[in-house]
């Protein structure tokens, strides 16, 4: 089966374009109760992108020579060479963010209604803490952070267990305590909703 080249070249460029976008957002992936980070996730959609892209050119090749006019294919290749160089960026500084302020990802206990599950993230630079939630849904998927918070000293609230998760039918609400002399300084709570 061929694929017309305007085609071939809209799934690579699409596809690129999708990792770059997902390498600059906030998300992350639950598989079997560990968590992949947003770049960990983006650098095996970078994989796969390029994977199809190289197939999708060698197809193209063996095509016949009606393929896309010369310009239109150059204006393609460079689009292409923008979008893997944006996905790496995007891929490299979460990487380095994760491994400069050390970041710690926790999947919650218990599940609440619908296998919503609870994720955070607890990072430390300098004397300053944060923290990040996560509504994950039964896809596994989360797209963006349910709420933030920052604690004073570096210290990391959910991993010295000194928070709460409650799941209600609407969904969950997790309220995050700092001690007597680490205390929240912004934030401290986080309603979770699945809705995927």
């Amino acid at each position: 089966m061929m694929l017309s080249p305007a085609v071939s070249t809209a799934a690579g460029v699409g596809s690129l374009a999708l990792t770059a976008v997902a390498s600059w957002s906030s998300l992350l992936l639950v598989v079997r109760g560990r968590v992949v980070p947003g770049w960990g996730v983006s650098a095996g959609l970078l994989v796969i992108a390029l994977v199809l892209r190289w197939a999708l050119t060698r197809m193209g090749r063996r095509a016949d020579a009606a393929g896309l006019p010369r310009k239109r294919a150059t204006s393609a290749r460079r689009a292409s060479r923008l979008l893997i160089v944006a996905a790496a960026l995007g891929i490299a500084w979460g990487a380095v963010d994760d491994l400069v302020s050390n970041a710690e990802y926790h999947v919650l206990r218990p599940a609440g209604p619908g296998g919503c599950t609870a994720v955070v993230r607890e990072t430390s630079f300098l004397v300053i803490g944060n923290g990040e939630a996560y509504a994950v849904g039964r896809t596994g998927l989360a797209l963006g952070e349910s709420a933030s918070w920052t604690v004073d000293d570096g210290y990391r609230p959910v991993g010295a267990g000194t928070y709460e998760l409650d799941w209600g039918r609407g969904g969950g609400l997790l309220r995050i305590s700092g001690t007597s002399t680490d205390p929240v300084v912004r934030g401290g709570s986080a309603d979770l909703d699945c809705w995927w």
